[in-house]
């Protein structure tokens, strides 16, 4: 098990190295100049914009440009805004409201995609089963921008104004409650495809030859179902929600902006923007390595899972 550990983490490495090269090339392309999107509408006084460019090596080649970054990324220094912030405290209080809004997401996900792909197995062709299937491909078919403004007038002001104050639209002010609405439009889209993927994979496991023979014998239908149906049936699920986690994550630019929420994805929009490559590498640094550690964290829980699977 530690050697597989091991050797996953260094396989990380030219990962890391790969995306981080890639997002910097995508940002150095980026039509415009930063120095002059800094300053927005004024004209800069020449004098600054020179030492500004020498600084912060906007002269230089791509490959020296990325050759600093680099270097500075080993040391732990993200490097610095173009107003002179450090992206690491750029980056520390938005990362926060992103993975709050990730994770409650992710619970969601799980808890409503499994509880309804279950149920769906377990009432295959029936009405309760087609409705469910229905739903979920609604759900799929809408952009997660109408999902957003349609719930945040539904159970946000609609209901406000008839004096229920459950759900709130905009700013992190309440709390865990704040997370609940834009966790829901986060997610909306997994929590479909959740639900289809544990419908197909708990309807195939319950046509396994050990289940009719646990049947047969006489065991339970709960047991049947919770302990040797559902368990097997949670790999391709834990595949995918590990995966997800990233996505949640790096997607949450659409949501964040909906329900004005301070984090990681409406501060990687307006570094886009202002070509700020500092801000934008490092944000998808840190995404990258969410990305590997979840799918590490799944590759383990697939021992736990099945007793039948082993890392040499």
């Amino acid at each position: 098990m530690g050697r597989y550990i091991i050797r996953r983490l260094i396989q990380a490495i030219p990962v890391l190295l790969g995306a981080t090269l890639l997002i910097y090339a995508i940002v150095f392309a980026l039509p415009g100049d930063p120095i002059a999107a800094l300053a927005g509408e004024k004209r800069m006084d020449p004098n600054i914009v020179a030492i500004l460019r020498d600084q912060y090596h906007l002269n230089d080649p791509f490959i020296v440009q990325y050759w600093y970054y680099l270097t500075g990324l080993f040391r732990g220094d993200f490097g610095k805004t173009f107003a002179g912030v450090p992206v690491t405290d750029l980056m520390a209080g938005k990362f926060q409201v992103t993975i709050n809004l990730a994770a409650t997401a992710l619970v969601l996900e799980a808890v409503i995609g499994i509880g309804l792909g279950l149920y769906a197995a377990l009432r295959r062709g029936r009405p309760a089963d087609s409705l469910i299937l229905a739903s979920t491909l609604v759900l799929i078919s809408i952009p997660t921008l109408v999902t957003g403004f349609v719930l945040q007038l539904l159970l946000g002001v609609k209901l406000k104004t008839a004096g229920v104050d459950l759900f709130p639209i905009a700013g992190v002010t309440e709390g865990w409650r704040s997370y609940l609405l834009p966790g829901f439009v986060l997610a909306g889209v997994s929590i479909a495809y959740l639900t289809r993927l544990t419908r197909t994979s708990l309807a195939e496991t319950l046509r396994a030859d050990y289940i009719r023979t646990a049947v047969a014998k006489g065991l339970p239908r709960r047991r049947v179902v919770g302990r040797h149906a559902l368990r097997n049936a949670l790999i391709p699920l834990v595949t995918f929600i590990g995966a997800d986690l990233g996505a949640l994550m790096g997607g949450a630019v659409i949501t964040e902006t909906i329900f004005n929420l301070p984090g990681i994805g409406q501060q990687l929009f307006s570094s886009v923007y202002l070509r700020e490559q500092s801000v934008v590498v490092g944000i998808v640094t840190v995404l990258v390595l969410v990305y590997i550690l979840a799918n590490l964290v799944v590759d383990l829980l697939y021992a736990v899972l099945d007793p039948r699977i082993r890392y040499e």
